[in-house]
């Protein structure tokens, strides 16, 4: 399983080389193998596994294969390219390095008190048209249901008074009662986004203002979740980490940017902007 010769590829003095042989795996999944089979061995030899704070969030930007972490003499924690595709020029990196970049990135979500009132103005606004869309379609199901009622009620009666057979009435009440079902479920959707719309979104843009603050502030495990719950693509190569702003908070990055411009530009941004453009990729 260690052999790279199934992926079609083989080692040759240090180096690896392509095959004429057809492989038996992809390349993708012998690598996978090879990070569990790596996993289990460091985890035979010691009694402790280390958490590493940012275990399979980054990628070697010189040849995509994961960052892992090491410990070096018994204290420090550098993290390096695995090398499963050969040798890669990509040096270690301290821990404290890696960590000092994303909590740099973080801060880039930060705004001031005006644009806090003004997006929370804005979802306001958007959280009234939203709630009025999810009521008039409440009202509209919570109609069809009645009327779906009335017919069961109805048809009930003509099955006591000998107007329909049994047969009959089975197989209408079934069809009505699933009818039923999908309206109730429906309802509950509407119902509970109609409530948590507007506050998932002022518990965004709070998590945004002082994501920088709280991954400094984290153990290793949760400043790997929060990145995760913050960025994708995470790259690291040459000194430089590059990473993506998952959504919302490529608008909110974008945003930022723009008041801390007009504000380093003396103009003041008032809190206002007419333009919400994504950005893709940030990097520091």
């Amino acid at each position: 399983m260690h052999n790279r010769i199934y992926t079609g590829d083989f080692d040759w003095k240090g180096k690896t080389y392509r095959g004429i042989h057809e492989p038996l795996v992809s390349r993708e999944l012998w690598e996978r193998v090879q990070q569990v089979l790596n996993g289990r061995n460091a985890a035979k030899g010691r009694r402790a596994k280390h958490d590493f704070a940012f275990s399979r969030l980054i990628k070697c930007g010189h040849c995509g294969c994961s960052l892992v972490g090491e410990i070096k003499q018994g204290r420090y924690v550098y993290y390096h390219c695995t090398g499963y595709k050969g040798k890669c020029p990509e040096r270690y990196v301290r821990e404290e390095v890696l960590e000092e970049r994303f909590a740099a990135l973080l801060e880039r979500l930060h705004f001031d008190e005006d644009v806090l009132h003004w997006v929370t103005e804005a979802l306001r606004q958007s959280h009234d048209d939203e709630k009025r869309f999810h009521d008039e379609a409440l009202a509209r199901l919570q109609a069809e249901y009645g009327k779906l009622q009335s017919r069961l009620d109805a048809m009930y009666v003509d099955k006591l008074d000998g107007r329909i057979d049994a047969p009959f009435y089975d197989r209408k009440a079934a069809e009505w009662q699933a009818e039923q079902t999908r309206l109730l479920r429906s309802i509950e959707e509407h119902q509970t986004a109609n409530h948590s719309y507007f506050t998932d979104g002022v518990g965004l843009l709070d998590l945004a203002r002082r994501a920088g603050e709280l991954f400094r502030a984290q153990p290793a495990s949760s400043k790997r979740r929060l990145l995760d719950f913050l960025l994708s693509n995470s790259v690291w190569m040459g000194s430089e980490l590059r990473a993506t702003f998952r959504q919302p908070f490529d608008l909110i990055a974008v945003t930022a940017k723009a008041d801390a411009a007009e504000t380093a530009a003396g103009k003041g941004s008032g809190g206002h902007f007419d333009n919400w453009v994504p950005e893709t990729d940030s990097k520091f």
